[in-house]
C-alpha cells in the first residue's frame, strides 16, 4: 500500500480550513499516512484553527506548521515537499486550504498513481466540456487560461487540457527526481514543476475536477503571471535547442543526433550514402550515432573520443578513446577513405594540428568531411553588438568551444595544414531541435524524442533554408566541408 500524504497550503484560511479537512472522505482516511498544514504566516487566526482541529481528530494524522516568513504559493510548497521526502512518503497531493478544490476527489487524484500509470496527476478543471463556466470560472479567467495552455502545450510539447489547476498530485520520487527547489516561490511554481516532470521524462496524466470559485480572495495578478509563465516556457524551449544557460533543459543530452536532412549530420550522412562500402575514420563520434547511420549504409567505422562510451563500442566497428587534443594514437590505424570530423573541430585548442596529421591517415584520394559552425551567423552578431556575449549550453556559442571560424577563418586554416576545401554546404538553423523531447503528456518518450514537425516549423525551417540561400554569411548556421589533400608544394 503506497504511504500517501496530503500537503494543505493555507494561507489566511481560518473561515475555510477546519471545512477543507473535514471534508476528507471518511472512507478514505485510514490510507493517508500523514497530512500537513503549512500556514504561510497568515495574519488571521489559520494556524490556530488547525491546531484546533487536530485536537478535535486526534486519529487523523495531522501536522500543522506555521511559517515565520511569508514564502509565498510556490515557497510553501517547496517546505512540503521536502517534507514528502524527508518522510519517506510515495505520494503527495496538493491541497488548497482554501477549498477552491474539492477534498471529496481525493481517491481519484490518487488513483492513477496507486495504479502506476503515471508519475504526475493534474486535476483538470477542462477536461468535460462547459464545466468550467458553469462551475462560475469568469470568463476572462477562462479565456486567458485557454491561450497560456495552448502556448504552453505548443512551446513544451504537451497536450495537457489544462496547465492552470492547483489540484495535484505527485508521486514522490518524481518530486526528488527534478530541481523543483530552484523554482519560482510565487505561482509560477505550478508550470515550472510540469515542464520539469516532461524535462524529466515523467508520465502526466490528468482527472476531471470540478470548477468552484466561491468568495475567497485571489491573490494572483493575472498580467504579471501570465508573462512570468510564457517567459520561463519560452526559456525552456529555447534551452532546449542550445540557446542560453541550458539549466532549465537539465535531462537533455548536450549532444544528440540531428536526424533532420536538412541538418550538419543529415547532410554529412548524405554524402556517403550512396557510395560502396568505405573505411570511415569517426572523431568525436560520442555514442556513434553518426557513425551507426554510416555503419548501416555498409561502412567500416572506427570511433574516437575522449569518453568511454559503451553505446559507440556497440554501434562501431572499433572504438578508440583519446583526447584529439593529444593527436591520434597508433592504434586507431591509417589507410581510411573519409575522415568524419562532425562538430568536434571547434572544441580543440589547435585543430590545424589534427588536420595537419590526417593527412598521414587517408588513402590517396581520401577526403576530409567536416562541419562547423558559423561565427558570422546572425545570432553570435547580435549577440556581440548589443554587449549581451556569453556561452550557450549548446550550438555556435557553446561552451566547450575553444575556437569559433568564419567560412574564410576556416578554409585559411585548413589550406595551411594542407587541405583544401572542393565544396561547401551550409545549414540553417537547428529548428529540428525545437521539438526534441516534446511529447504527449504521460506518453512514452522515444529515442531522440523528436515529434513530426508542425506546419509553423515546416514553414519557418522553409524561410530559414531560403536566407541560408540568399545571404549565407549571415543566416548559415553551419558549414559543411569536404576537403582533399593539397599537394605539399602547395601548401602554406
Amino acid at each position: 500500500m503506497l504511504r500517501i500524504g496530503i500537503l494543505v497550503v493555507a494561507y489566511n484560511a481560518a473561515s475555510t480550513l477546519q471545512h477543507v479537512l473535514s471534508r476528507i472522505p471518511a472512507d478514505f482516511r485510514p490510507r493517508i499516512t500523514a497530512i500537513l498544514v503549512s500556514d504561510d504566516a497568515s495574519t488571521d487566526a489559520t494556524y490556530l484553527v488547525g491546531l484546533g482541529y487536530q485536537s478535535l481528530e486526534p486519529d487523523l494524522p495531522l501536522t500543522v506548521i506555521r511559517q515565520e516568513h511569508n514564502l509565498g504559493y510556490g515557497g510553501n510548497q517547496k517546505v512540503g515537499y521536502r517534507w514528502a521526502i524527508d518522510h519517506d512518503l510515495d505520494v503527495v497531493v496538493l491541497l488548497h486550504g482554501d477549498g477552491q478544490y474539492a477534498p471529496e476527489l481525493l481517491p481519484d487524484i490518487v488513483r492513477p498513481l496507486e495504479a502506476g500509470s503515471c508519475d504526475a496527476v493534474m486535476g483538470s478543471r477542462m477536461l468535460q466540456q462547459g464545466s468550467a463556466r458553469a462551475g462560475g470560472m469568469p470568463l476572462y479567467k477562462y479565456v486567458g487560461n485557454r491561450i497560456l495552455t495552448t502556448y504552453e502545450n505548443a512551446v513544451v510539447g504537451t497536450e495537457l487540457s489544462e496547465w492552470h489547476s492547483g489540484y495535484r498530485a505527485y508521486r514522490v520520487s518524481a518530486l526528488a527526481d527534478i530541481p523543483f527547489e530552484r523554482n519560482d516561490n510565487g505561482f509560477a511554481f505550478d508550470t515550472e514543476v510540469i515542464v520539469q516532470l516532461v524535462e524529466a521524462g515523467k508520465h502526466v496524466c490528468e482527472v476531471p475536477i470540478p470548477t468552484y470559485y466561491g468568495d475567497e480572495i485571489s491573490h494572483v495578478n493575472g498580467m504579471a503571471y501570465a508573462w512570468d509563465i510564457t517567459r520561463y516556457v519560452t526559456r525552456y524551449r529555447l534551452h532546449k535547442m542550445g540557446f542560453g544557460t541550458g539549466e532549465l533543459a537539465f535531462a537533455s543530452q548536450d549532444y544528440e543526433l540531428k536526424a533532420d536532412a536538412h541538418s550538419s549530420h543529415g547532410l554529412l550522412a548524405a554524402r556517403l550514402a550512396n557510395s560502396s562500402p568505405l573505411r570511415v575514420l569517426d572523431l568525436g563520434c560520442g555514442d556513434g550515432s553518426v557513425g551507426a547511420r554510416l555503419a548501416a549504409a555498409g561502412h567500416d567505422v572506427v570511433g574516437v573520443d575522449r569518453v568511454a562510451n559503451d553505446d559507440a563500442r556497440r554501434r562501431l566497428a572499433e572504438f578508440v578513446v583519446a583526447d584529439l587534443d593529444d593527436g591520434l594514437p597508433t592504434e586507431v590505424g591509417t589507410d581510411f577513405d573519409v575522415v568524419l570530423c562532425a562538430d568536434v573541430l571547434e572544441h580543440l585548442r589547435r585543430p590545424e594540428d589534427l588536420l595537419d596529421e590526417l593527412r598521414s591517415r587517408v588513402r590517396p584520394g581520401g577526403r576530409v568531411l567536416a562541419s562547423i559552425p558559423n561565427f558570422a551567423h546572425w545570432y553570435p552578431r547580435v549577440r556581440v553588438a548589443t554587449g549581451r556575449f556569453d556561452y550557450d549550453r549548446r550550438g555556435i556559442l557553446d561552451r566547450t568551444h575553444l575556437r569559433f571560424f568564419t567560412r574564410r577563418s576556416f578554409e585559411r586554416m585548413a589550406a595551411e595544414a594542407g587541405w583544401a576545401a572542393r565544396s561547401v554546404d551550409r545549414t540553417g538553423l537547428p529548428l529540428d531541435v525545437a521539438a526534441r523531447d516534446a511529447t504527449s503528456a504521460g506518453a512514452d518518450r522515444g529515442a531522440g524524442g523528436a515529434t513530426a514537425p508542425s506546419a509553423p516549423r515546416t514553414a519557418v525551417s522553409r524561410l530559414d533554408r531560403m536566407l541560408v540561400g540568399l545571404w549565407p554569411s549571415l543566416f548559415a548556421y553551419q558549414y559543411i566541408f569536404e576537403m582533399t589533400p593539397l599537394p605539399d608544394p602547395l601548401r602554406k
